[in-house]
């Protein structure tokens, strides 16, 4: 049977089993090297207030935020996008 592709879909290369995560959108159990990660920073202040307080010289704290996703939650909101054929198949 053909392979799909070069990584079978993960990034544990001879690790053995990686432990399970649930997608932060719809809840699935998927395996930690299997998921994709989302990262962005989400300020604590409203953008306008935050505005006049940065040209007063204020430092405004920013929170990141990790999101996790399974493979069809990542397609279905960007993270990762769907590749053509020839540029994710093993050769």
């Amino acid at each position: 049977m053909g392979k799909k592709r070069k990584s079978r879909g993960r990034s544990k290369g001879g690790k053995g089993r990686s432990g399970l995560i649930q997608c932060s959108n719809c809840g699935m159990q998927v395996p930690r090297d299997k998921a994709k990660r989302a990262t962005h920073w989400v300020s604590l202040v409203d953008p306008s207030l935050g505005r006049e307080l940065r040209a007063k010289g204020a430092y405004i704290a920013r929170q990141k935020v990790i999101k996790v996703y399974c493979v069809s939650c990542a397609v279905h909101f960007g993270v990762s996008k769907v590749r053509a054929r020839d540029e994710r198949r093993f050769y």
